[in-house]
């Protein structure tokens, strides 16, 4: 997704710098999804960190069912 709103927000700005006219407002629309992939990417990230801090926490912590120490 972040590719195709990449690859969509350099063909909007490609007629700007080669003084031809500019595309149909659909590429704009889709320049979008820049953003958007960038924002799913991101919570892709945030959930891995998340779980593998409850994994670290899992493993660290004492079971309940362990006899105490003493």
């Amino acid at each position: 997704m972040f590719l195709v709103g990449a690859l969509a927000t350099l063909a909007t700005v490609l007629p700007l710098f080669l003084g031809t006219h500019p595309l149909p407002w659909e590429f704009y629309w889709m320049s979008m999804l820049m953003g958007a992939g960038f924002l799913i990417a991101g919570s892709g990230v945030v959930r891995s960190v998340v779980a593998q801090r409850r994994q670290s926490e899992a493993v660290t912590a004492p079971s309940p069912s362990a006899p105490p120490a003493g």
